[in-house]
């Protein structure tokens, strides 16, 4: 059964909810945005939520403002990182509330993924074809959320987030549920040698599932980045029936989601989210 279950809100902002997880787990709030129920338009049309494409910046807090309000938060509540493919983790804290959300210039710098046991924080991580990664730990009521396209995913930014969630709230790696968002697939993402060669010295994984050859052109491959944050996530010491995947490709389902490569580089960013509301 697919984990994210599409929802359109009230004010039309379309989400794609963590339904299991939400009703498990009362006042958690977690989920991914679509491309649709916003103001902007072509070519990121309608709910682009990044402040850096070159989108008009008042459109994009506006956008903001309406995924606010769909969840029932405010805007002030919201927290936005600068993601740089990286593997840093950015502990969450009261003061950070509503940094980001503004401007581009007040995100947390160099951050791709965040945690935080605070309630009435959401945090928030921009995509458009990587890989969101959702963390929590019901114990120490504790969350994390995470960006890993293909570089964050071989520096291994799964297994340095439950890592952190280890060390700063007491998280046991058994005790932690993980969910893998819609993002491109292996259907869809082709690479080079170079990048399967990163994957292997990096993470030690090779050949299938993580990747194969491609049907249509030599010396090419397809590679899954869902199925390798999963197996980083086992490694790292998820249990794998506490982890949740997802089967949407967010290049398949162009008219659903933003694809940074479907549509050359020149589009809007969706938003995965988690709190405690």
């Amino acid at each position: 059964m697919e984990p994210f279950v599409q929802y359109t809100a009230e004010n039309g902002v379309e989400l794609y909810r963590l339904d299991g997880w939400l009703s498990r787990f009362p006042g958690l709030s977690a989920g991914f945005t679509g491309r649709n129920g916003g103001t902007g338009s072509a070519p990121y049309a309608t709910l682009n939520l990044g402040l850096h494409v070159d989108d008009e910046p008042t459109v994009v807090v506006d956008n903001r403002r309406l995924l606010a309000d769909a969840l029932g938060t405010t805007l002030g509540s919201w927290t936005y990182g600068e993601q740089v493919h990286g593997a840093r983790v950015q502990t969450v804290e009261p003061g950070h509330r509503g940094r980001g959300t503004l401007e581009q210039a007040d995100a947390f710098p160099e951050a791709d993924a965040f945690i935080t046991a605070e309630r009435g924080i959401m945090m928030a991580a921009l995509f458009a074809d990587c890989v969101p990664l959702f963390f929590l730990d019901p114990v120490h009521q504790a969350v994390g959320l995470a960006h890993a396209g293909w570089k964050g995913t071989v520096q291994q930014i799964a297994r340095f987030t439950a890592e952190a969630m280890a060390q700063t709230f007491g998280t046991r790696p058994a005790e932690l549920y993980a969910a893998i968002g819609p993002s491109i697939g292996a259907c869809c993402y082709e690479v080079d040698d170079r990048v399967t060669d990163s994957v292997t010295a990096q993470t030690g994984l090779q050949g299938e599932p993580f990747f194969r050859p491609s049907p249509v052109n030599p010396g090419k491959f397809m590679l899954n980045l869902q199925e390798i944050n999963r197996k980083i996530m086992i490694e790292a010491g998820i249990l794998p029936q506490h982890i949740e995947m997802t089967k949407l490709c967010t290049s398949c389902a162009v008219s659903q989601f933003f694809s940074h490569r479907k549509e050359n580089g020149r589009t809007g960013r969706m938003a995965a989210w988690i709190g405690w509301v």
